[in-house]
């Protein structure tokens, strides 16, 4: 039994993290922050990797690897908070339209990345009474909040019954207004339907759990990422700060912070490689190790980003850091797709621990 990272796995780490690194710098994603520029080169260099086939499989033109690959870049992509749609794009759209069975044919120019699926799941997992998404008869009306993915050429969009509809972006009737959320690094929308057509993807409630344990495995693997790169650079600033004549990594007190951090992130770490595993292993397992890895993930996530800031002292809320840009990523991810609360509700649920009726409320 293999308790770590294959040969190939690590590999796929490193490529994403040298192409990273190199063609996604602070200053990269500062630009696309402060809407001076848009994710499209850096989304073009991650299609030249092969990124957004990994889940789609090869008979519709991707890679077909598994859940596990697809966490492993997704921790890769939060370690420097990069601005790309593969939570949409490379994630939910490929495991809905392929659990479904449907326009797999859209799957094709997905993996060459000359198209984009947004995603529009809020409804379903907290629907609000002046937003709530209704269909009949072919059409969407209604309103969807915190739309992943503004630039996308179609979005797949959830009712609060749990039905998944595609709809194109230039559909009449649908209007689009960009919503700007705390984390800059991502793209959202509001999505506006008067009569709009639809394409009726699926009435299954199951493929929109399996689609919403897979996003949420990949936005769980996202915080790692982004926690254990603002942990990193608190324990570099750490062992450079200067004062009293002593850097401050020599204190007891900044230490404890480091060490607390640490200690919260490492086990993290096999949660979420465990929680991928069951997703393509371990189905009946999934959703309550989805549920529970994203929730713990977002307040560990929290944690270590808000005590790396203090380790950074006035430093930490500076542009020229730049630490925010870890720290509201990791605020955004604790809500996109359901809070711990939320997720720890459907996790009992999921274990015969609450009726349904209790979950819903």
């Amino acid at each position: 039994m293999q308790f770590g990272l294959s040969e190939e796995q690590s590999l796929l780490q490193e490529s994403i993290k040298r192409f990273l690194t190199n063609q996604a710098p602070l200053d990269a994603v500062r630009k696309i922050a402060d809407g001076e520029s848009t994710d499209g080169d850096i989304w073009s260099g991650l299609v030249d990797l092969g990124i957004p086939s990994l889940l789609i499989n090869e008979a519709n033109g991707g890679l077909g690897l598994s859940s596990l690959d697809a966490a492993i870049v997704a921790e890769t992509l939060g370690y420097h908070v990069t601005p790309s749609p593969f939570l949409s794009s490379a994630v939910i759209a490929p495991v809905v339209l392929q659990s479904a069975g449907q326009r797999e044919d859209l799957l094709g120019s997905v993996a060459t990345g000359e198209t984009r699926i947004g995603i529009a799941f809020t409804e379903a997992i907290g629907a609000r009474a002046e937003t709530k998404v209704a269909s009949a008869n072919g059409v969407l009306s209604g309103q969807s909040l915190f739309v992943l993915d503004t630039d996308a050429e179609y979005y797949l969009v959830a009712t609060a019954e749990q039905t998944i509809h595609l709809v194109r972006a230039d559909a009449s009737g649908l209007e689009k207004k960009n919503l700007p959320t705390v984390d800059r690094t991502r793209s959202t929308c509001a999505l506006a339907y008067n009569n709009v057509p639809s394409e009726l993807i699926s009435e299954d409630p199951t493929i929109f759990h399996h689609a919403l344990d897979t996003a949420l495995v990949a936005m769980a693997a996202d915080t790692l990422g982004t926690a254990q790169c603002a942990l990193d650079q608190a324990v570099a600033y750490a062992g450079q700060r200067e004062q009293f004549n002593r850097v401050i990594a020599s204190f007891q007190a900044v230490k404890h912070m480091c060490a607390e951090m640490a200690a919260a992130l490492e086990p993290c770490r096999s949660m979420v490689w465990y929680a991928a595993h069951t997703l393509d292993e371990l189905p009946g397992e999934a959703s309550m190790m989805a549920s529970h890895t994203k929730a713990h993930l977002s307040e560990v996530g929290q944690f270590v980003t808000r005590t790396a800031t203090e380790v950074h002292g006035g430093m930490g809320f500076t542009d020229l850091v730049g630490l925010h840009y870890w720290f509201k990523r990791a605020g955004f991810n604790r809500q996109i797709m359901g809070s711990p609360e939320w997720l720890r509700q459907r996790a009992f649920k999921f274990q015969n621990l609450i009726s349904n009726d209790a979950s819903r409320s």
